[in-house]
């Protein structure tokens, strides 16, 4: 992995159990008040990317968390599918490529990206299941993870998402470091993509040791379709409508930049259209599904089917495909169905 970037004000806590259901429910009564005083900090105001359509020159920048693959047989894809709980889909995903400590080590700072980007219920699904990201913090946990951070940089208001998604609630009583963004947490990099050349990231999600993304499954107005990949949208501060001239390139972009330890795909309950943001019941329906992937594209692929849209329609599929990020021909890839 790349050197890791200056962080102000994040370091790891010590070394601790979990708290007790009775800590717990204190540290939420206590941390109200810490959440409601960061909301104003929130604001993301740090925006010096620049936007240039034409290519710059040097090679693009990575930060890669991947995992050697054992074996060219191992599965690359585990879809989970049954009416059980989503902790149980989350598990049984997991296990069918090895195991939380295939990934995770004694010790690591790990980073978990969900989808917390809008002031929505789950039952909207326009953020990540709160069961699906607390479990995923559980298993860390168990695999030996110092450090769980849970963290995304919202597009609404980052307390009112961090709340209302049940994210910042199920993830805390865990024992996660839940971050909300703030400008002293971006720091400007250079990634010298075909349209993200110099832009503002998020430093928490870059300087762990391991990184788990994990998005929900859902249609998107522009891109037609949004999850594993479109979720690192996350990473970036500033102005980032400004990219959605060019959305597919900066989502190539973005996935180029970022290559996670392990992608786990919530599709518990789908957002079948008026995507991103929904705001309609209706709009979504429950599909029980729990996908486990190190591969990114093929898991977008496969992903794009359960709103009823073909992979080949999704540009930044075939971008992905093409710079070698991962396959978008997922039926192609080992997988398993559990």
């Amino acid at each position: 992995m790349t050197d890791r970037l200056p962080v102000q004000g994040s370091g790891p806590r010590e070394d601790r159990e979990r708290p007790t259901r009775r800590e717990a429910i204190q540290r939420i009564g206590l941390a109200g008040a810490v959440l409601g005083g960061s909301a104003a900090a929130a604001a993301l105001t740090f925006d010096r990317g620049a936007f240039d359509l034409s290519r710059p020159t040097g090679e693009r920048q990575v930060r890669d968390f991947q995992i050697k693959q054992r074996a060219a047989q191992d599965p690359v894809m585990a879809i989970a599918k049954s009416s059980q709980e989503p902790e149980e889909l989350v598990r049984r995903a997991v296990a069918a490529l090895g195991g939380m400590k295939r990934f995770i080590s004694n010790g690591d700072i790990v980073a978990i990206k969900p989808n917390i980007g809008w002031d929505r219920m789950p039952v909207h699904a326009a953020n990540t299941n709160p069961r699906v990201v607390a479990e995923v913090v559980k298993l860390a946990f168990d695999a030996g993870a110092k450090q769980v951070i849970v963290t995304d940089a919202s597009c609404n208001e980052p307390n009112r998402c961090f709340q209302r998604s049940g994210i910042w609630r199920a993830t805390y009583a865990l024992g996660a470091t839940v971050i909300l963004p703030s400008a002293h947490r971006f720091r400007e990099i250079r990634m010298r993509g075909d349209v993200l050349d110099q832009w503002p990231v998020y430093t928490p999600l870059v300087n762990a040791d391991k990184v788990i993304n994990v998005p929900v499954a859902k249609h998107h107005n522009l891109s037609r379709y949004t999850a594993a990949m479109k979720n690192w949208y996350g990473l970036l501060g500033g102005r980032r409508n400004r990219l959605h001239q060019n959305i597919d390139v900066s989502i190539a972009d973005l996935a180029t930049f970022m290559r996670p330890t392990l992608t786990i795909v919530d599709a518990t309950r789908v957002l079948l259209r008026n995507g991103p943001q929904g705001g309609n019941i209706d709009d979504a329906r429950d599909m029980h599904q729990v996908i486990a992937s190190l591969d990114q594209v093929a898991v977008d692929a496969y992903g794009s089917t359960l709103i009823g849209e073909k992979p080949e329609n999704v540009r930044y599929l075939k971008l992905g495909h093409e710079r070698g990020i991962g396959n978008m021909d997922w039926q192609s890839v080992p997988r398993v169905e559990v």
